[in-house]
């Protein structure tokens, strides 16, 4: 079982609070799947306006935290740390649901799989879910870049 704590993921990824959404994996296989885990808390920031009242996670920030496990899922097929020069960027997004509202107090289970890469493109097939039951979905279209480009 291959894990990473938050150090390591920061070595791999340019977020920082309150954008980095992945804060701990449980387990990855480089080229296959990764499983990690974002714990949502009342602290977040978008909780003060989404909503008052009744906090639900946004949509687009369990997107950002599935897009964020298969960066590093990127990262680990290609035995590379990015060293603060490279980042993955969205490049599409398909077949995109949310099935469950999210919120404080949820442990989000965040899993990416590998469906094909070639060249420069990934694309992997995502799910969040909250004690099992399916929060979110998506086919995500990824690229890495160096920022210097």
């Amino acid at each position: 079982m291959a894990e990473m704590n938050i150090n390591e993921i920061m070595r791999y990824l340019p977020h920082r609070y309150p954008f980095l959404l992945v804060d701990r994996v449980l387990d990855y296989t480089p080229g296959d799947t990764i499983k990690a885990i974002k714990n949502v808390t009342m602290n977040e920031e978008f909780f003060q306006g989404h909503f008052p009242g009744h906090p639900v996670m946004p949509g687009v920030l369990i997107i950002e935290a599935m897009a964020q496990a298969a960066a590093l899922l990127t990262f680990k097929t290609e035995n590379i740390e990015p060293r603060g020069h490279v980042v993955t960027y969205f490049i599409g997004i398909d077949k995109a649901r949310f099935r469950n509202p999210v919120f404080p107090g949820d442990q989000l289970i965040l899993e990416a799989k590998l469906l094909r890469q070639s060249s420069r493109i990934w694309k992997y097939e995502t799910f969040a879910t909250v004690n099992g039951k399916r929060a979110a979905e998506a086919v995500l279209l990824c690229t890495e870049k160096a920022i210097d480009e």
